[in-house]
């Protein structure tokens, strides 16, 4: 099992178009009752999509896949080709899978939220610090399908209600005990750029389409 991110920017023109070409296209909902992904999830916010999928067994890029929203897609430099998703790295979780039995979910899933919020560039670091040590340091139990990504200074979460909260199957890579046991000693408000309303950390973004293999006529 292989939890992917990815990331990528709509043209200006064609925000309305690319939302109703994912919602239309089967290739994503084709590999989960195929038993190739075990969930898939499409997410929105202002030009930029966001993509969230769990590959069973073989790993497989977004490109090889929804190839029909491509056109509608910017391309991004910084490799020896163009690319129009970028893969985002992982930077916490609280769980993840030792299986794929560890990973099914043994009830149905209500609802999926989505979230992006903006770190300041100066504070990345600080952020990754104190979340991997409470990750493999295993300091406190949290939702096991929560899962937080960067790209730049851009944050990407994904969560899943009702929250299951377990002890994870997998053991952790550190025996310190540096995680502040309160956690808002941690002070992550000072790590955030505050949006332009004033809110603070993560805002909720626009669904656009999201499958599971145990209930693909979901409509949370």
């Amino acid at each position: 099992m292989k939890r992917m991110i990815y990331r990528a920017q709509i043209k200006e023109e064609c925000l309305n178009k690319a939302k109703k070409i994912l919602k239309a296209e089967n290739n994503a909902k084709r590999l989960v009752k195929e038993g190739v992904l075990m969930t898939i999830g499409a997410f929105c916010w202002e030009q930029q999509l966001f993509l969230y999928y769990e590959c069973k067994k073989e790993i497989i890029r977004p490109d090889t896949f929804l190839q029909a929203v491509e056109e509608c897609l910017v391309d991004w430099p910084g490799e020896s080709q163009m690319r129009k998703w970028i893969p985002m790295i992982e930077v916490f979780h609280f769980n993840e899978p030792d299986s794929e039995e560890h990973w099914r979910r043994k009830a149905p899933v209500e609802s999926r939220k989505r979230r992006v919020a903006h770190l300041k560039p100066e504070m990345m670091s600080s952020y990754i610090y104190y979340h991997y040590q409470l990750q493999e340091e295993r300091a406190f139990h949290g939702p096991k399908y929560e899962i937080i990504a960067m790209h730049e200074n851009l944050l990407f979460g994904y969560q899943e209600f009702p929250a299951v909260v377990e002890e994870p199957a997998t053991a952790g890579k550190l025996r310190t005990k540096g995680t502040p046991e309160n956690w808002s000693d941690s002070r992550m408000d000072l790590h955030f750029d505050p949006w332009e309303d004033g809110h603070l950390y993560f805002k909720h973004i626009e669904r656009v389409f999201a499958y599971y293999e145990d209930d693909l006529s979901e409509n949370n």
